[in-house]
């Protein structure tokens, strides 16, 4: 054992000694640092900007002007709604609109919110109620906002928008706001309505029933009006509605919200897992290849026995992987704790799928077992191989046997896809780990995890047996073809 623990410590000290094993530890934690802010770069809040040429004297033009107003508005209420039912805040207005959620939103409701000062005012009472664990609000960003038409296009028909569609919708040229959509709207032959619609882009779909929807209820309070139907009594009929009663779960309770929460950590111990094993296998089988072409293992064996140099580096190698993953918790508890709200939102209902005893022995047993398992493919690769050219040929191959399946199960567990593949992988010894580990969220019956449990010891074990076999008579021989008879012949050897 103080050999295998002085080869260890030496593997430990020579990969650690690499910079390309700081380079990849510290890699994870400026991603997770970095990626908040490559967010907010990357993500569109800009709204969609929308220009109206109302050249007919009904309340078409209006009217649509008032719903992408509404349809904003009424977006930021259910937002703030949803925010007040997750952090249980509707003691600061009982009576208000957003302390409401049994009922879908009306335009009375927004209509309310906004005579109550709206937004500002809103937070204003919430902010009173307030614990100073909670996040603050962060509204929506409105998905419309009218601009002023182009200059130029007061008096021009559709068809000459449409020929200047190329200047209209430039960019780089225009000295204002650019639009996304033109809404000119005219009158026919017959007095009603023609509304054109001329896009930069393929029109939104909600745009376009907004656009309708409106248009056709400026036509019928027309039509009632020429009936000799008042246009307040119309529009008093038109906004009749029976109020729709939901129900739905607390805001983060619901199946999906539950089962992705619920998914999060033991997803990212499976991830962990593959990065981990990944880089510090790479290194083993670098470091393997070297020690047999500089001939230094020579010098080696001849104070250790071939088996105490094999368990030496798998122990050194799963030191390194582990001290890795320890630096990503800790550097990803750091960042969740600097983030004001992240741990009532999503680690605590996260850390529930994973605290109790069963499964803290499950991780560790399929974590530690999974990643001395994998490692010993790596070390055969190592001792086969004379170069890292040749490395590399075994190296992509298995690779591809682990990932394939592991970004094929990982999907599904997120999408919450059952289904026979993902119990047939979880029985397949190279991802076995990986399954267990991230089927542990969603859940995963007690003879399943005892059977792979065992399944994955006897695999570990005859891997163990083989790797030690092939590396004690492959350890010398460097510059020997590796094909399939002589691989055999090896294993003879090593018998004798």
């Amino acid at each position: 054992m103080t050999k295998i623990l002085l080869v260890a410590a030496r593997e430990f000290r020579h990969i650690a000694s690499m910079r390309s094993f700081w380079v990849s530890m510290l890699l994870l934690p400026a991603a997770l640092f970095i990626a908040p802010l490559i967010h907010d770069l990357l993500e569109d809040d800009e709204p969609t900007r929308i220009a109206i040429i109302d050249r007919d004297p009904g309340p078409a033009g209006e009217a649509i002007a008032a719903r992408l107003a509404f349809e904003d508005r009424r977006d930021e209420l259910a937002a703030l709604s949803r925010y007040v039912r997750r952090y249980e805040l509707e003691a600061a207005d009982p009576a208000a609109p957003w302390a409401v959620h049994d009922r879908a939103l009306t335009g009375a409701d927004v209509a309310a919110y906004e005579d109550a000062g709206g937004l500002e005012a809103a937070l204003e009472r919430i902010d009173a109620v307030r614990p100073d664990d909670v996040r603050d609000f962060d509204p929506p960003s409105p998905d419309y906002a009218l601009v002023e038409p182009p200059a130029g296009l007061a008096e021009a028909d559709a068809a000459a928008i449409e020929a200047r569609r190329d200047t209209i919708f430039d960019r780089a040229t225009a000295a204002g706001p650019v639009p996304d959509d033109i809404v000119l709207i005219e009158t026919d032959a017959d007095g009603r309505p023609v509304i054109h619609l001329v896009s930069r882009d393929r029109p939104d779909a909600t745009l376009l029933g907004i656009v309708r929807e409106e248009a056709a209820r400026a036509l019928r309070t027309q039509a009632l009006a020429e009936r000799g139907v008042d246009p307040a009594d119309s529009a008093t009929i038109e906004a009749l509605a029976p109020p729709i009663m939901i129900s739905t779960p607390q805001p983060g309770g619901g199946a999906r919200e539950t089962h992705v929460i619920r998914s999060i950590l033991p997803l990212a111990l499976a991830y962990m897992l593959l990065m981990s094993l990944l880089l510090s296998g790479n290194w083993m089988v670098q470091g393997a290849v070297e020690e047999r072409g500089s001939k230094l293992v020579e010098s080696v064996i001849a104070c250790v026995r071939p088996w105490q140099l094999m368990m030496g580096k798998l122990v050194g190698t799963t030191a390194v992987g582990l001290s890795m993953i320890l630096v990503w918790v800790g550097c990803a508890i750091v960042a969740a704790l600097m983030t004001k709200g992240i741990v009532a939102d999503l680690l605590r209902p996260a850390l529930d799928s994973i605290a109790t005893p069963g499964a803290i022995l499950a991780i560790v047993y399929f974590f530690v077992l999974g990643y001395v398992m994998l490692s010993t493919l790596f070390l055969a690769i190592g001792v086969l191989s004379d170069n890292m050219n040749e490395a590399q040929g075994f190296i992509m191959p298995m690779m591809m046997i682990i990932l394939l399946p592991v970004m094929y199960m990982l999907q599904a567990i997120v999408q919450d896809a059952g289904g026979i593949g993902l119990q047939i992988m979880t029985w397949f010894p190279p991802v076995t780990p990986f399954a267990v580990l991230a089927r542990l969220g969603a859940g995963i019956e007690t003879w399943e995890l005892v059977g792979t449990a065992i399944l994955l010891a006897a695999f570990t074990a005859l891997m163990l047996w083989l790797v030690g076999r092939l590396f004690q008579a492959s350890l010398l021989k460097s510059g020997q073809k590796s094909g399939i008879g002589q691989l055999i012949d090896r294993f003879r050897i090593a018998q004798d």
